[in-house]
């Protein structure tokens, strides 16, 4: 988050007009870079000032990946006015951070690119503005791409929010034309913009001023937390009504119904220490703040998200922050490889347990069960990558343990029948592979909706996929389509259970031993497999060190070492030439393992191995597997 950078006493002026937008956009259609530049217009920034790119995406994961994860406030002023900016997350799996700072608006900002039009995480997010009545400002960006077609993407626009029920006042409402890398915006497009000065008149304009009045008992909904090593936690929210100051004694009211509060337990009274506003990429330190504006506050402890503060005489809490159930769920359990404890700072059950609890105070959209194992905690979540952006986090923060395959969280129906999560799967792919792309889709279970050609020798198919038959796919999508296809999902619906799938068509290979990974082994195996492992790694028994090119799994000897003779020939002699190891990342181990296998976690490394480390014991299991399958 921003600096705490301005003191006291340098405080900016109140303004009385105040409008609050959020930004929604896909993946890379260009939001972060286009609230680069409304700042850089704005001034908020110094004319000699070094800037980075994309200065919004604080977050080294968001540095990385390119994609905002976390929502996070900003303000500008433009004619005399203040508009304080959200930063909303493009991927439907941070739905949670949407859906709780989209209380804190009065309007959204809908940034589509001019080529691809609206993808599924647009309209995930537009669905939920749309239906808390805010009024959108639609932006059609990267208009100088040489494939774009603002025109049919206008209508796509139109289309999408009758798709999703729009009111008359939000189909009415304004289209923009706008460059993020330029810097600007135009309401013709015949007419190029020069500035982003159309932009900002637009939003001044179309997004209404916040409601509350602030003659009445303070009263404001906590939406978004942070944290600062001198002022313990800091509660982020707008004002809905009333005002606050610096050392006003306030309540903060426990989770629960809305309405009149009597004294009930829970409750905690205390001063506001400080009281911050946004500015730029700072928070502002002032004295007051007014109905309507967005604020953090520091001075109490039990900061959760979706708690209300109030007047200590006027106990009215707010409806909470309602957050759609998670669909997908893994187990995190507590290492016990035999390299455990080698690499990772934080390794016991207690250490991983705090974590993910901790993790629960900001991540709304976040669920951890105990199990019957005390090393053993199920985590819930909106989908793979909400997951393992938090494992990610933990390796980095020195945590080490092992994950399961994902599953999905399964309910019962009103008769009483089997449901299972839908997902409606977007695939942009040239038309060579649309048959490969069919073919392997059709033992998942899927079923087509629509099929478009927007021209340039690409077709859009758009599916729909029990969140199961997504597992694994993405590797899968991504060799058949030679890397140039894109594939989108968002969470649809709960519908009956389309029954089993096959899993993995391939076999892995299963290190036999405990040894350090020799290039002689691997030269003798890469012909027949895909390995994991490069010459000079550690691997354990039960360690998966390589994808087999056929099925089954195939226990081998990856330190298998070249004999020496007293011979000398030239095929002796010859080098060893490797192909480069398959990187293993996390969303990718996610997507292949099998229900027999663990994905282990560590701050260096991350390693695939079966949940039975010896072979004698997985086959074992795999008998007594095929035994019950029998009868």
């Amino acid at each position: 988050m921003a600096p705490l950078g301005i003191p006291a006493g340098q405080e900016r002026q109140f303004f009385v007009e105040i409008r609050n937008i959020a930004i929604i956009a896909h993946v890379d259609h260009g939001k972060t870079t286009l609230v680069d530049q409304m700042l850089r217009q704005a001034g908020a920034f110094r004319a000699n000032q070094h800037v980075e790119e994309r200065v919004m995406d604080s977050n080294p994961l968001e540095k990385e990946r390119g994609i905002t994860i976390l929502a996070k406030n900003t303000a500008i002023t433009w004619g005399g006015m203040k508009v304080n900016i959200v930063d909303t997350p493009g991927h439907a799996d941070f739905g949670g951070e949407v859906e709780r700072i989209l209380r804190m608006v009065d309007g959204v900002l809908i940034l589509v690119d001019a080529a691809e039009g609206p993808m599924p995480q647009t309209r995930f997010v537009t669905r939920k503005a749309l239906a808390l009545g805010h009024q959108p400002i639609v932006a059609i960006n990267k208009i100088d791409r040489s494939d774009a077609e603002p025109l049919r993407v206008h209508d796509e626009v139109l289309s999408l929010f009758m798709d999703l029920d729009a009111t008359e006042r939000q189909l009415d409402c304004p289209f923009l034309y706008t460059s993020s890398r330029a810097g600007t915006a135009t309401l013709e497009l015949d007419e190029p913009g020069s500035t982003l000065e159309p932009l900002f008149q637009t939003i001044i304009d179309t997004v209404p001023a916040p409601t509350g009045n602030p003659d009445l008992p303070f009263q404001m909904l906590v939406s978004t937390l942070d944290f600062s090593s001198f002022l313990g936690r800091i509660a982020i929210g707008r004002v809905e009504r009333g005002r606050i100051r610096v050392g006003d004694q306030v309540a903060l009211l426990p989770l629960g119904e809305p309405g009149r509060v009597t004294d009930e337990p829970g409750i905690e009274r205390n001063r506001v220490t400080k009281l911050y506003t946004f500015d730029g990429l700072h928070r502002v330190e002032v004295d007051q703040v007014n109905a309507g504006d967005i604020c953090a506050l520091a001075g109490f402890e039990t900061l959760d998200i979706g708690k209300t503060f109030t007047s200590v005489d006027a106990l009215d809490r707010l409806e909470g922050i309602a957050v759609e159930e998670p669909t997908i769920s893994v187990d995190v359990i507590v290492n016990n490889s035999p390299f455990a404890g080698r690499e990772g700072k934080y390794v016991t059950s207690r250490q991983v347990r705090d974590r993910l609890f901790k993790e629960l105070e900001r991540n709304v959209a976040l669920r951890v069960e105990p199990t019957d194992s005390p090393d053993t905690h199920t985590v819930s979540g909106r989908g793979e990558l909400h997951l393992g952006i938090l494992m990610e986090t933990m390796r980095r923060e020195g945590y080490e343990f092992q994950v399961s395959r994902p599953r999905v969280i399964f309910k019962d129906g009103p008769k009483g029948e089997r449901l299972e999560p839908y997902e409606e799967l977007t695939i942009d792919v040239a038309e060579e592979y649309m048959g490969v792309v069919m073919e392997k889709l059709g033992p998942r279970k899927t079923e087509m909706t629509e099929m478009r050609n927007p021209g340039q020798g690409m077709v859009r198919l758009t599916f729909r996929i029990p969140s199961r038959g997504l597992f694994g796919y993405r590797s899968e999508f991504l060799t058949d389509t030679r890397g140039n296809g894109m594939m989108n999902h968002r969470y649809l619906e709960y519908g009956p259970w389309a029954g089993p799938l096959s899993g993995r068509k391939r076999g892995v290979l299963v290190a036999d031993r405990e040894t350090s990974v020799v290039a002689f082994a691997l030269g003798n195996l890469q012909d027949r497999a895909q390995m994991f492992v490069a010459p000079g790694e550690q691997v354990y028994e039960g360690m998966i060190t390589g994808e087999n090119s056929r099925p089954g799994d195939m226990d081998v000897n990856v330190g298998k070492e070249k004999k020496l003779t007293n011979m000398r020939t030239t095929s002796t002699d010859e080098n060893v030439s490797l192909e480069p190891p398959r990187a293993i990342t996390l969303e990718y181990a996610m997507e292949y393992i099998e229900e027999d296998e663990l994905i282990e976690v560590t701050p260096e490394n991350i390693r695939l191995r079966k949940r039975s480390l010896q072979a004698i014991e997985r086959r074992k299991v795999q008998r007594a597997a095929n035994r019950l399958a029998d009868a």
